[in-house]
């Protein structure tokens, strides 16, 4: 996959575009996106995706410090990648592109500068000054163009429509295998390891604390994983705790993500780290005692090792 920052100078053969914001490269999106190659590979043309960063949420809300996204820009790369796109074109999203009306965008953008033959869109895809672009306005736009439109339908479950907002609110509440089942792999965390308080190493128990790559990075539910631990292009076992440590932390607004990452004892400060979490396993509990906590973490670890070899 080819990608490319803004939209000059494209030198694109017959291509098939779709676009949007693609947060979590989720099961919905994946059937567009696989239509979309399709389409491009019957069209004898390129397949080519239009994304946008920043996160247009965080230009246009004043608000947007607890703003929270599946993914990362360099996440949702490789997750199209791994979907066959030839080319992802990455947009500059500012305030002055917002005002850009749909008509103007598909004129301006669409059509002059990326040659669009054919262009698919989700079923509930808005665009535009205010989004008051949607499927039937770039139907309207694009009768003075050369170019076909199509709709996609989106991906159902039994419970409903597959949204990146719902996915979002799964996590949020600690229903990560309905998370994981929407998005068709585990959800992933990255981020540097940081120097903590060692208290885990003082129990028998050496956790690494993750500070993200990204502040607007989503953080599952507090509690207790098993997860995959991805390190120097190796892949470890490790139990993963999220929240306020109560047993052992009196500030009850320290949130921390801290792995044990089982039967290994390397110094990996410093070093970039990839979490993929697997299983929940507990909530988050404040224990009487140190002695409580660490029989409970012997439970977590044994409960780890036999979901993670069965996995």
């Amino acid at each position: 996959m080819i990608i490319h920052y803004g939209c000059e100078n494209l030198n694109l053969a017959a291509p098939v575009v779709t676009l949007g914001i693609f947060d979590g490269v989720h099961r919905g999106h994946r059937t567009l996106l696989s239509s979309l190659v399709s389409k491009a590979e019957e069209a004898d043309g390129e397949s080519v995706v239009i994304t946008f960063s920043p996160h247009p949420r965080i230009v246009l809300e004043k608000e947007n410090s607890d703003l929270q996204f599946l993914t990362t820009m360099k996440e949702k790369q490789i997750l199209l990648a791994k979907e066959g796109i030839d080319h992802l074109i990455v947009m500059n999203f500012s305030k002055e592109f917002s005002r850009m009306n749909s008509c103007d965008f598909v004129k301006e953008i669409l059509v002059d500068k990326i040659g669009t033959k054919h262009l698919l869109v989700g079923y509930n895809h808005h665009f535009g000054s205010r989004a008051e672009g949607d499927f039937n306005t770039i139907v309207q736009c694009s009768e003075s163009f050369d170019f076909n439109v199509e709709q996609v339908q989106g991906f159902h479950t039994e419970e409903g429509a597959i949204s990146s907002s719902v996915i979002r609110k799964a996590l949020s509440e600690g229903r990560l295998d309905a998370a994981n089942s929407m998005l068709g792999y585990s959800y992933s965390l990255s981020g540097v390891v940081v120097a903590g308080k060692q208290i885990g190493r003082s129990i028998g128990y050496p956790t690494a604390n993750i500070n993200p790559d990204d502040k607007h990075k989503l953080i599952p539910a507090n509690g207790v994983y098993a997860v995959e631990v991805e390190l120097k292009g190796d892949v470890y076992p490790g139990m993963l705790s999220i929240g306020t440590n109560p047993t052992v932390n009196a500030d009850s607004m320290i949130r921390s993500i801290e792995v044990n990452i089982l039967d290994f004892e390397e110094d990996i400060y410093g070093d970039n780290i990839t979490i993929r979490f697997r299983k929940r396993l507990r909530d988050e509990k404040k224990f009487r005692n140190i002695k409580e906590l660490t029989e409970q973490m012997e439970i977590d670890r044994q409960d780890t090792i036999r979901f993670l070899s069965h996995k």
